[in-house]
């Protein structure tokens, strides 16, 4: 499952509201908001969390709210006597961090979904918890997002840590970078992971959930671009990858357009079509048979005999070869994508004028 941030930095706008509507349509299925950041102006929180909430019941999402106990006093509520009213305003789960006692996220445990801080518990915290008898059927682990550069999560201790937390029980949940409006006052995106800082929000959010134990991810900075929103609606929806890419020549089209499938005898250094060479094949002649980088598409040429027409992407730089014909690149942001594409994976190439 996927989820995206909404910030309550700022009023919940007109904006904000389109773009809630519109990811809720794409696929996604929660959102995250955070009442303890410094920058803030806690007195507004009480009205942003009434209008977030409400447009979340609006297009069934699940709201998780990260809280403190400044946060929460900002909206005049109680922790333990006012769990009605806060799930009244559309809150489903409450991230607990900062100066809440474990006794206390025990109580709310039996009542409301609980987050506990993923990168920071420790077994004597979970000792604690079950000291205090808490419901952790009702918890999820959530990860923290990093936003100063060089400070995200090392991925191999990340991963031990996950496999930890499974034998606990409950969802995972991490973070993704953004890549339209970042969350201030840095603008260094919100990653989990140190090495997804500057990478393709999906192609950062399958590592999570193929590689590291991870259930959920959520985008931690505030807007996707419309483009991404798309491939993430195709992969979750059609288990398809959209790569953007340039074409250096009009010919061959027809082997281009469509669904492709990479090959189940997947190769090491190409993504393979299965789909290409079934097609009918025209004459190919030489043409732009250049230096191959990651990213290339190609085409292999009549000089390959029974193998011309074959389609590829390349995974990692390749010399030229007078049989292969270079037509077209996928975009250096999707880059990162060619990796996900396993055995089995569907792609399909989006022109990119």
């Amino acid at each position: 499952m996927f989820g995206f941030s909404v910030f309550l930095g700022s009023s919940i706008s007109d904006e904000t509201e389109k773009y809630i509507a519109k990811m809720s349509e794409s696929g996604f299925k929660g959102i995250f908001t955070s009442m303890h950041i410094p920058e803030d102006d806690s007195s507004k929180y009480l009205d942003r969390i009434t209008q977030l909430g409400y447009l979340a019941k609006k297009h069934h999402l699940h709201l998780m709210v990260d809280i403190s106990t400044k946060g929460l006093n900002s909206l005049g509520f109680d922790l333990i006597n006012d769990i009605e009213k806060i799930k009244a305003l559309g809150i489903t789960g409450l991230r607990m961090d900062y100066g809440i006692s474990m006794e206390t996220i025990a109580k709310v445990s039996h009542h409301l979904t609980v987050g506990l801080n993923a990168s920071t518990l420790s077994h004597n915290d979970v000792a604690e918890l079950k000291e205090y008898h808490a419901a952790f059927s009702n918890m999820e682990f959530w990860h923290n997002y990093y936003p100063r550069v060089e400070t995200g999560l090392e991925k191999e201790a990340f991963i031990q840590k996950n496999a930890w937390l499974k034998e606990l029980g409950g969802k995972i949940i991490a973070f993704t970078p953004g890549d339209d409006v970042l969350r201030g006052p840095l603008f260094d995106k919100l990653p989990t992971l140190e090495v997804h800082r500057y990478s393709h929000p999906l192609a950062a959010s399958i590592d999570l959930l193929d590689d590291c134990f991870v259930d959920e991810v959520y985008i931690g900075d505030e807007k996707l671009l419309l483009e991404t929103i798309n491939q993430f609606e195709m992969y979750q929806k059609n288990d398809l990858i959209l790569l953007h890419s340039f074409f250096y020549y009009q010919d061959f089209k027809e082997l281009l357009v469509g669904i492709h499938t990479n090959r189940m005898d997947s190769a090491r250094d190409v993504v393979r079509s299965q789909e290409a060479r079934f097609k009918e094949i025209p004459p190919i002649k030489q043409i732009n048979t250049i230096t191959r980088s990651i990213g290339s598409i190609t085409l292999d040429n009549d000089l390959y005999g029974r193998y011309a027409g074959e389609l590829q992407i390349v995974k990692r730089n390749l010399p030229a070869d007078s049989r292969v014909n270079v037509l077209g690149k996928v975009i250096d942001k999707d880059l990162d994508l060619i990796k996900w594409i396993k055995a089995g994976q569907k792609y399909q190439f989006i022109r990119k004028d």
